[in-house]
Formats: C-alpha cells, sequence, structure tokens
C-alpha cells in the first residue's frame, strides 16, 4: 500500500510538473480562455447575472451578445471563487492541479476495474498524453469537464457494479456536474444505461429505487440551470439550445474522419498503440467477452460517434475519450509476454518527446514579436483612464487584460461608422482604438483600408514598434 500511494504521488508531481510548464507556451491567452476568466470576474461581482450585458465586454456569437447561456457555467463559478477571495493570481494553474488530479483517478478507476499494473500503465499514459498535457495549459472547460467525466464514471462502477449505495447517489451529483462543466458531457448519459442492460439481459435495475433517486438528484442540480433558462430564453433547455446554435457557428466544418487524421498528433504513438488493442480485443475471445472492456469501448466509441457527427470539430472535443484510450491501450501492453517494461518505456520516451516537440514550436510561434506587441498593447490600455472604452475586435481578450470597456469594430467599417457610434454612444468618455496585426493582418486589403482611415483621422498614443505596425492605439479627439 505505501508503494501504491508512492506511486500515485510521483505520478501527480510529473503530470503537475509538466502541465504547469505548458501554461507559459504562449504570452497571450486565446479567446476562449480569457472569456471564460472574464465570466469569473464578473460572477464574482454579482453571481446571479450570468451574461455579457452589463459589464463591458462580450462574446461573438449568435442567439444575442448579452446571454452567456452557450458557454457552461461551473468552470466560470469556480473561477469566481478565486476572483472573490482575491486569490485570482492562482488562476492559470487550477486546470494543470486539475489535469494532474485526472492522471490519478484515472489510477484508481483502472485499478479497480483491473490491476496496479494496468492502472499505473494508464496513468502514465494520460501524464504524458500530448492533448492532455496541452489543454492542461489552458483556462478551457475541456480538461476540467474530462476531470468529472472520469469521477462521473468511478461513482458508478462503485455504485452499480459494486451495488455501494452511496455511490449511487453520488454519481447522480457529479454527473450533472460534469454536464454543467461541459455541455457535451450529455453523451455520456446513454452509456451507463446501455452498460446496465447488456450487463443484465433486462431492465431489472430500473426496479432499484436508488436509480430513481439517483434520477431525482441529477435532475435537482441542474434544476437552477433549467430556471435561468426559463429567464433568459423563455425554455428550460435554452441554455443547451444556445449552445448547439452557437456550435455551427464557429470554426467552419470538418469531415468526420478528423478523428483519424490528427489521432497521431493529438496522441502520438500511443494512436498506434491503441489501435493495436481494438485488434487485440476483437481476435481474443477472453476480452470481447470481458464486461469492464465492453464498458470502456461504449464509453470510448460513445464519444467518438457524438464528437465526429457534429459540423465543427476540435482536438478538444475528443477530450472525454482519453481516460478509455489510456486504460484500453494499457490493456494491450499488459498483455505482451516478452519486453514488456521495454515497450511501455519507449512509448513513454515516445510521448515525452512528442511533448517536447509541441512545446518548442507552439511556444516558438506564439513568442512571435507580433503576439508580444499585442500583449503590450494590452497593457497600455490597462494604464489609461478607467472609464475609457477600447474599441477592437478582441473584447474578451483585452478585458481580460485591460479591465476596460470594450466595443466591437462598426460593420462596415469607415470614418462615418465609426464616428456614429462614438458621438452615440461615448460623447463624454475617453475612447480609444485598437489596431494590431494579431487579429487584423495588413496582408488583407480590408485592414489596410482601416489602418489608413484610422492613420488619417485619430491620434497615435501608443505604438509597439516605430518601424512597424504591429500594434498601434489611436485615442477620438
Amino acid at each position: 500500500m505505501k508503494n501504491e500511494y508512492k506511486t500515485v504521488f510521483v505520478l501527480f508531481l510529473i503530470a503537475l510538473v509538466i502541465r504547469i510548464l505548458f501554461v507559459f507556451i504562449s504570452p497571450v491567452k486565446i479567446w476562449d480562455e480569457t472569456v471564460y476568466a472574464n465570466l469569473g470576474y464578473d460572477l464574482s461581482k454579482n453571481p446571479f447575472d450570468y451574461s455579457f450585458a452589463n459589464n463591458g465586454w462580450s462574446d461573438f456569437v449568435p442567439g444575442g451578445w448579452p446571454k452567456a447561456g452557450f458557454r457552461a457555467p461551473l468552470l466560470p463559478y469556480t473561477l469566481s471563487i478565486f476572483y472573490f477571495f482575491k486569490l485570482d493570481f492562482l488562476i492559470d494553474f487550477l486546470i494543470p492541479l486539475i489535469g494532474a488530479l485526472s492522471v490519478i483517478i484515472t489510477f484508481f478507476l483502472a485499478k479497480n476495474m483491473f490491476n496496479e499494473k494496468i492502472a499505473f500503465y494508464s496513468a502514465a499514459f494520460l501524464s504524458f498524453l500530448p492533448l492532455h498535457v496541452y489543454y492542461s495549459g489552458k483556462i478551457l472547460t475541456d480538461v476540467f469537464s474530462s476531470f468529472f467525466v472520469i469521477l462521473t464514471v468511478i461513482f458508478f462502477w462503485y455504485g452499480f457494479e459494486r451495488n455501494v449505495t452511496k455511490f449511487k447517489v453520488l454519481f447522480g451529483i457529479i454527473l450533472a456536474l460534469s454536464i454543467l462543466a461541459r455541455y457535451t458531457n450529455l453523451w455520456l448519459i446513454p452509456i451507463f444505461p446501455i452498460y446496465l442492460i447488456f450487463k443484465n439481459r433486462n431492465l431489472s435495475f430500473m426496479k432499484d429505487k436508488w436509480v430513481w433517486l439517483t434520477i431525482c438528484i441529477f435532475f435537482a442540480i441542474l434544476s437552477p440551470w433549467f430556471i435561468y433558462g426559463i429567464i433568459t430564453y423563455n425554455s428550460p433547455l435554452g441554455a443547451f439550445e444556445h449552445a448547439l446554435k452557437a456550435s455551427s457557428y464557429w470554426g467552419g466544418t470538418q469531415p468526420w474522419y478528423f478523428f483519424f487524421e490528427n489521432s497521431f498528433q493529438m496522441f502520438s504513438i500511443l494512436s498506434i498503440v491503441f489501435a493495436a488493442s481494438l485488434l487485440y480485443i476483437i481476435f481474443n475471445k477472453k476480452t470481447r467477452k470481458d464486461q469492464k472492456i465492453i464498458f470502456l469501448l461504449l464509453w470510448f466509441f460513445m464519444i467518438f460517434v457524438f464528437a465526429s457527427i457534429m459540423p465543427h470539430k476540435e482536438d478538444r472535443f475528443f477530450m472525454s475519450l482519453t481516460p478509455p484510450f489510456v486504460i484500453i491501450s494499457a490493456l494491450f501492453i499488459n498483455n505482451i509476454v516478452k519486453y514488456q517494461k521495454f515497450v511501455f518505456g519507449l512509448i513513454i520516451i515516445l510521448l515525452i518527446l512528442s511533448c517536447s516537440s509541441l512545446f518548442v514550436i507552439v511556444s516558438q510561434n506564439s513568442y512571435s514579436q507580433v503576439n508580444i506587441c499585442f500583449l503590450e498593447s494590452n497593457l497600455f490600455l490597462k494604464s489609461v483612464e478607467n472609464n475609457s472604452v477600447v474599441i477592437t475586435d478582441e473584447s474578451p481578450i483585452i478585458y481580460y487584460y485591460s479591465k476596460k470597456e470594450t466595443h466591437f469594430y462598426p460593420r462596415p467599417f469607415s470614418i462615418d461608422s465609426i464616428r456614429n457610434l462614438i458621438d452615440k454612444n461615448y460623447n463624454d468618455r475617453p475612447v480609444y482604438i485598437l489596431f494590431s496585426e494579431y487579429d487584423m493582418p495588413l496582408d488583407r486589403p480590408e485592414n489596410m483600408k482601416i489602418k489608413t482611415i484610422l492613420d488619417s483621422n485619430f491620434e497615435i498614443v501608443y505604438k509597439c514598434s516605430e518601424n512597424k505596425n504591429l500594434s498601434i492605439i489611436y485615442k477620438y479627439r
């Protein structure tokens, strides 16, 4: 037992350190990171206002800009606690911590389903899985929500496989929280009744009074969000409907084979190991009939299918399938008779090399002069008058760094449209206009036209580079 705790502690430390390193992979937070952080900051002041309406910034989405319901609320509310207690300097390290804890609970899940060796292999694989490591350095919902997914499965396994009553109740609570952490975790729900039907060959589990209590608790946890939906969207499912609409609005459409196309980038050598694992399961009668493996396959393919049929796909949308992915891969390694330790060690080395190359490549691209200038311009805006307004197309990012009210560029852009915007809404306040190649590269004619208008009509108060137009701040009047 002592050796087990030592193993778990070492895995936790390794996973935590590598994930903290990835926090510093870029000088500038991406759009979605600042959206969640900004929501947390605003909620710390008014926990009942989950919107963009009164806070001086906006997220560019369909269905009404003031409505924030399409963003799952659990992460922003968690961040609001840090802001409320003036601990926001720790926010960057929350998701790395959650990612490292995910490694540990994956260990205990695999141990309780199989054995300690498979648990160790699974946790080690997740520790260095490029997809999980990279997004553990971001203030996003993916790793955060997958933590709740793993907890949900652990409580389900204890509750319904080992028939421990208290875990049935915890299962309902954590399943609801996982959905509030990320709406796509609704995909998980069919997994559990399908597995129980397969296991029992009937619906006898429905006679268990604890199942119904679990269902009631599940809906009780979600009920405040249903009320929010009624108040904000006139529908109890309004937030979920808004999220569905928003998911099809940005990022274009990717082909159904997106996962296969990007699997090596997401999982490195483990993508090949996983494919071999599936073949092993198919051609081995014992594994084909193992209920634990069937559950893991159901978990993996349920997420895989739903994520693959979504019009817009990103690699991080597959985060919730990483736990069954690493456990199934570990099962295969565990069944290698010869050179098992050598193969395991080789896989870990290749995963470490993948993470290292990912860190070097992304950081080299991220720490560009354009990005650094954009960050410096945000720091300048932080120092201007408190009642200032900033016109920019990077509203949440500007608000995150400067805490100044923002407004999107008027479209179509002209000298008349921007003067009308300012005179109508901000006639008695200092107005700054940010032009940056961060989001408005000058190789596009429309951006060059905007810059020409700004140069001719407004005063330049800040310029990041004297010889280049990387980031310029203008002041109205």
